[in-house]
């Protein structure tokens, strides 16, 4: 008899990632959450060295099913970290979850936050849910709703857009762009930057941005030295010296 398929989870991970400092792994996780991603024992994610680093954290908490050497782990398609793996003709992970369809539970893992929430992995969801297989997120952080419900921005209309272009003129436009979506439709528009760049995407803001324009940033979240600040541009522009670290994970919000 053929065997049902296994369950899909999806495993968010603590927002401390690349941070200097790392919070106690229970301060951001449920205990249910550890509890069952200590039982599975494959995985799909960005990155094995990151996925094994967390399974080590969470085995202080709750003991591994298996050991770190035992755990299988597939990486997803380096392509896929560069281009997403959504919309028309995007990556097929029908062969990542052969252990899926073999009756095996599986874990969905990113490097922080909600695996697939602005971050790869929507092409395993969707394989799963092709192959019959139950999908279940966990409970954890996710840094755009976070930012979001700080911010007082509209948190019952918005859109997240990802990363704002490098190019200083298509940054500006794209900037201009947003706002108009912000301040026409009322809708509050997200983004995030790689942190190293945080400071050069927020001179650009403040360049950009109308005076009344509301501009909030939170940084850190989750972390001791979280921070979230909203205020119109024109208070910030009074701020000079309030530009995010260009070391802490960031997410940008407009609004009106």
């Amino acid at each position: 008899m053929k065997n049902a398929p296994g369950t899909l989870y999806l495993v968010p991970a603590p927002l401390d990632f690349g941070c200097d400092a790392q919070a106690p792994l229970t301060d951001a996780l449920p205990a249910g959450t550890l509890r069952q991603a200590a039982q599975i024992t494959h995985w799909v994610c960005e990155n094995a060295k990151s996925l094994r680093a967390y399974l080590k954290r969470i085995d202080a908490e709750y003991p591994l099913a298996a050991s770190l050497q035992q755990q299988q782990i597939t990486e997803l398609p380096r392509q896929v970290h560069k281009k997403g793996d959504h919309g028309a003709g995007a990556f097929d992970a029908t062969a990542l979850v052969a252990p899926l369809r073999a009756g095996h539970d599986m874990g969905l893992a990113s490097e922080a936050g909600m695996p697939a929430i602005a971050d790869p992995g929507s092409s395993v969801v969707r394989a799963a849910h092709d192959a019959g297989a139950r999908v279940v997120p966990l409970v954890g952080p996710v840094s755009l709703l976070l930012a979001l419900a700080a911010s007082g921005l509209n948190g019952q209309n918005f859109a997240f857009t990802g990363y704002l272009p490098q190019d200083a003129a298509a940054r500006a436009q794209r900037i201009r762009e947003l706002e108009a979506l912000a301040l026409k439709q009322g809708q509050s528009q997200l983004f995030i930057e790689t942190p190293y760049r945080n400071a050069a995407l927020w001179q650009a803001l403040l360049q950009h941005l109308q005076p009344g324009t509301r501009l909030a940033v939170a940084e850190g979240l989750t972390l001791d030295q979280a921070r979230v600040h909203s205020h119109a541009v024109r208070r910030w522009r009074e701020q000079p010296g309030a530009a995010p670290d260009n070391r802490t994970p960031a997410v940008f919000a407009i609004g009106g």
